[in-house]
């Protein structure tokens, strides 16, 4: 049953411990708000203010486990704090596992310092969870699949598009990658995981990926530089870094470019011009 005199207090004084800088938001030179406002937290959360402002009010239907799920990752609560949420709304708190989606204060905290950088966290599978500005401007928004295309492997061997950012003598590579990282989860997950679902659908679409499947080639691991190309400004040479939370197995990566280097000016344009997401 929902405690709704808990949610609305539990709610509001997240709300008001959290300042704009926080969460990635800009604070205003005349802000008078202790915390965040409430149509900030919403924005946060991907809901309407009106909805979240009647949460705080102890008012309105319960929310869902996705809204809830949605509130705790806007809020930036920890493990704990996000069950606690889950159990004031009456529900079951989402089991704790590698596959949770739900990402650590921490890392989202250094994401939202990297809004002038292409950045983006996403789970062992390749699911993009959050993105900066300038990753959603340089790859398109990848937040937005559902279903088996979340994951960037999968898309790989079944969405052209995928493959059309990608520098075509890497291709043959990426393909021996991806399969190499799908069959390394399938034996670590097990035969119910998601993972093993993946390579089913895979193995019944993909020609390309049964034969490399067939190869049983493991440890292929991702280059550091990477060659992505951008319908407006070309071909730009990437550094990858990789961050691993390893607790929820989820990967912040980042790009840069050398400086002084022709692909470092280019991202300084598509910075510049506010490149609008790709379709």
């Amino acid at each position: 049953m929902i405690d709704r005199t808990g949610l609305a207090e539990f709610l509001r004084h997240r709300r008001e411990s959290l300042q704009p800088e926080d969460v990635g938001l800009i604070r205003g030179q005349r802000r008078r708000t202790s915390g965040l406002r409430r149509e900030e937290v919403a924005h946060l959360c991907h809901m309407s203010t009106d909805y979240y402002a009647r949460l705080e009010r102890e008012r309105g239907p319960r929310p869902s486990e996705q809204m809830i799920a949605s509130i705790a990752q806007g809020l930036h609560l920890s493990l704990d704090e996000r069950d606690h949420l889950f159990r004031l709304a009456g529900h079951r708190p989402s089991a704790r596992s590698t596959n949770s989606e739900h990402i650590p204060p921490g890392l989202l905290r250094v994401l939202d310092h990297l809004v002038g950088t292409p950045a983006e966290i996403v789970t062992e599978l390749g699911e993009t969870l959050r993105q900066s500005p300038m990753s959603v401007a340089l790859t398109g928004d990848t937040t937005h699949y559902s279903g088996p295309a979340r994951s960037l492997g999968y898309r790989w061997f079944t969405d052209p598009t995928t493959r059309a950012l990608r520098a075509a003598e890497e291709h043959a590579f990426l393909s021996r990658m991806h399969t190499s990282a799908l069959r390394r989860l399938v034996t670590l997950r097990g035969p119910g995981s998601r993972a093993t679902h993946l390579a089913n659908l895979l193995l019944a679409r993909s020609e390309e990926f049964r034969r490399q499947w067939n190869n049983h080639e493991i440890g292929v691991h991702p280059r550091d530089n990477e060659r992505l190309v951008h319908p407006d400004m070309g071909l730009l040479e990437l550094n990858c870094q990789r961050l691993l939370d390893p607790s929820h197995s989820h990967v912040l990566l980042v790009y840069t470019a050398t400086p002084g280097s022709e692909s470092h000016e280019k991202l300084q344009r598509l910075s510049a011009l506010g490149a609008p997401a790709l379709p």
